[in-house]
């Protein structure tokens, strides 16, 4: 199950995918509240983070301020993997485009401003073909 390690194959099969939805990031106290569904938590120290569905925050009543739509990688990029978050942010930076990623097991998973979504995916897309 070890995910690929070299950044030019990474680069050329990264495939980026735009999920549905809008996302945010926001903090729980105590947990998860009922209701709520996050697609990431990490526990902080001041806090767990929980990325989640905005009509989820808003049904919960959740504080938020940045409204983010989901990309995901769908390279089986390994953990030790040197390269392809900085190579993914200097495209975005270049850009002018915000990026919060979040590894996975399999995948990474980008958080880019949500109206700038289609933007950051035919970057990501321009991105790949120059390693081709």
């Amino acid at each position: 199950m070890t995910g690929e390690t070299d950044l030019r194959t990474l680069l050329r099969g990264m495939r980026p995918e735009l999920n549905p939805g809008r996302y945010v990031f926001t903090m729980a106290e105590g947990g998860v509240p009922s209701g709520v569904s996050p697609v990431v938590t990490v526990a902080e120290q001041e806090g767990l983070t929980l990325v989640v569905p905005q009509a989820d925050a808003d049904a919960a009543g959740m504080a938020y301020d940045y409204v983010a739509a989901w990309i995901t990688l769908s390279v089986h990029s390994a953990l030790d993997a040197v390269g392809l978050t900085a190579a993914v942010a200097r495209a975005l930076a270049a850009e002018g485009l915000s990026c919060n990623v979040v590894a996975g097991f399999h995948h990474d998973h980008l958080f880019v401003p949500h109206d700038e979504a289609e933007r950051a995916v035919r970057t990501l897309r321009r991105l790949a073909d120059t390693a081709r």
